[in-house]
C-alpha cells in the first residue's frame, strides 16, 4: 500500500451504499461461497471508501458486480440510481491469483475438519496473503477510473472471487 492509498482524506459521500451482483454471471450455489458473498457485500455496505476518479458530484453510489467477455464490469450508478460509469477490467491479469486462492481455500476448509490450529494457522496465513496480492492487483487496475482503500479492495476481491466461481 502506498501513503497515497493510506493518507487519502475520504469524503463522506465517497462510498457504495448499494452492491448488488449479476444473477446471470454467478457460478452455481455453494454454501460458502454465498456466504463469503454475503460476507463481504454487508461489510462493503457497512464500510467502504470509494470514489469514481474525475466525477466532481461524487456518491454516495450504486455498483452491480457482473462478468462479461471474460472481464469484470464494474456497474456504476449514483444513488437516484442514474448510470454513472462502466468500468471493464480483464480478468486476464487475476486468473493467476484467483486459481490460487481457490485451492489454497479448498485446503483450508479441508484442514478445518481435521487438521491441528497450528497448521490450519499456516493455510490461513497463505490464503490471507493471496487475498492481499489480488487486492493490490485490483486497486492498480482501478487506478485512474475508481479509487478505494485496501479495506474496500479486499472485499471487491472477495466479490471478484465469488463471481469467478464456477463450482
Amino acid at each position: 500500500m502506498t501513503d497515497e492509498q493510506e493518507e487519502r482524506s475520504w469524503p463522506e459521500t465517497a462510498r457504495l451504499i448499494e452492491v448488488s451482483l449479476d444473477e446471470a454471471s454467478l457460478g452455481r450455489d455453494n454454501a460458502d461461497v454465498e456466504h463469503e458473498r454475503a460476507v463481504a457485500i454487508f461489510d462493503l455496505i457497512e464500510k467502504n471508501n470509494f470514489a469514481l476518479e474525475g466525477h466532481e458530484a461524487g456518491g454516495p453510489y450504486n455498483l452491480r458486480l457482473s462478468l462479461a467477455d471474460n472481464r469484470l464490469v464494474f456497474s456504476v450508478s449514483d444513488d437516484g440510481d442514474e448510470p454513472l460509469k462502466h468500468v471493464m477490467l480483464s480478468l486476464s491479469p487475476f486468473r493467476r491469483i484467483v486459481k490460487d486462492y481457490f485451492l489454497i481455500c479448498d485446503s483450508y476448509y479441508a484442514a478445518i475438519k481435521t487438521q491441528p490450529a497450528s497448521k490450519i494457522e499456516a493455510i490461513d496465513m497463505g490464503r490471507r496473503g493471496l487475498h492481499d496480492e489480488g487486492s493490490d492487483l485490483l486497486m492498480e487496475r482501478l487506478k485512474g477510473k475508481i479509487a478505494v482503500d485496501i479495506a474496500t479492495a479486499r472485499r471487491l476481491f472477495t466479490l471478484l472471487c465469488a463471481l469467478h466461481w464456477k463450482g
